[in-house]
């Protein structure tokens, strides 16, 4: 006999209370498994077609973790460094551009920008506050003896974790498998299966959307000559996952940076205008509907609340749990209203009414 409705909600919000509250208190613990966790699930895929070729799973996990290996080397070798020489570049000559900004509307619009005028000392004060608060930021992170300590955890355990759980990932699937109660274990593989497919849709199909728009990015700024191409690149390419938003941002912050530094130059300015545009429509016509899909079932407002949500909570690993959640909670939702508006609460007598 299977458990009455009301038992098992009771069950499952214990389960949901201890998720939260271990999330709570072990966040920063937490935070390399949660990353090792998520790059093995966004590279199981590649081990699976490497066995399919006839690699063993040993091999497979083997062959991933050398050519990930070389990769990050040259990261950071080559652009590591520069992208925190230009962080940093960028925090510092804020204030003279927000100096340059003011001084141009003061020679366009002078009954606006006097001295005390609010607008003026509004981009004065934002100058001054991403200087103070970016370099120190910066300066905290990279000269913090524990901040140092907390990175070269993060990068010898993350790798670790990974190689671990991608070399079991079928083995603990299947454990997962055999210990899902017996009466509902076809509708939470069916759930699963859902939250799966929309996961890996999201992460693995707009991950690598966002690695290769950020790489465009940042090579063909910095072909063009943009001083800070690296950065813009790497922030438009982060958060290219909310739909228009990497490149309204990138190219907001970039057509900004090179109207400062290509004044009167207006074919370097078109060029990274066009940049922008050129990345739009390969995104639109070429990456997303070849790498994620016609439908991720993720609802970039939804996305947004449960980033919001659980950065808020927990941080920055509640970040990290925030797309994997609300996958999991739209896909549950789905499946609530698909059963509320085939069940006699909604339908009622009017089937029978109608025959």
């Amino acid at each position: 006999m299977s458990l009455h409705a009301r038992d098992q909600l009771k069950y499952w919000g214990i389960a949901a209370v201890i998720f939260a509250v271990t999330l709570w208190f072990l966040g920063d613990v937490l935070l390399p498994f949660v990353l090792g966790g998520a790059v093995a699930y966004f590279l199981d895929p590649i081990a699976d077609r490497l066995e399919k070729l006839g690699l063993s799973r040993i091999a497979a996990t083997a062959l991933i973790t050398v050519v990930g290996v070389f990769a990050f080397v040259i990261l950071l070798l080559l652009v590591i460094p520069t992208l925190i020489e230009q962080a940093v570049d960028l925090f510092e000559v804020a204030p003279t551009l927000f100096t340059n900004l003011r001084d141009a509307l003061s020679a366009r619009f002078p009954g606006i920008m006097d001295v005390d005028s609010p607008l003026r000392q509004s981009l004065v004060s934002v100058g001054e506050t991403i200087q103070a608060r970016g370099g120190e930021l910066l300066n905290t992170v990279l000269s913090s003896a524990a901040g140092i300590i907390n990175v070269v955890m993060l990068f010898v355990i993350v790798p670790v974790v990974a190689v671990y759980l991608l070399l079991d990932w079928d083995r603990m699937v299947a454990r997962i498998d055999d210990l899902l109660p017996r009466d509902h274990a076809p509708t939470i593989r069916k759930l699963a299966s859902d939250i799966d497919n929309t996961l890996a849709s999201f992460i693995r199909g707009m991950g690598t959307v966002c690695i290769i728009l950020g790489t465009y990015y940042a090579v063909a700024l910095m072909m063009i000559g943009l001083q800070f191409g690296l950065v813009v690149g790497f922030i438009a390419g982060l958060v290219t996952f909310i739909p228009y938003l990497g490149a309204l941002i990138g190219g907001a912050l970039a057509i900004g940076l090179a109207l400062f530094q290509f004044w009167g130059d207006w074919l370097s300015i078109g060029l990274v205008a066009g940049v922008f545009v050129l990345g739009q429509v390969i995104e639109g016509n070429v990456l997303t509907p070849k790498l994620v899909g016609s439908s991720v079932g993720l609802h970039p407002v939804w996305l947004i609340l449960a980033l919001s949500i659980f950065g808020t909570l927990f941080g920055f690993v509640g970040m990290l749990v925030a797309v994997p959640v609300a996958a999991a909670l739209g896909v549950i939702a789905r499946f609530a209203t698909d059963q509320y508006t085939s069940s006699r609460l909604y339908r009622g007598f009017s089937d029978q009414d109608t025959k």
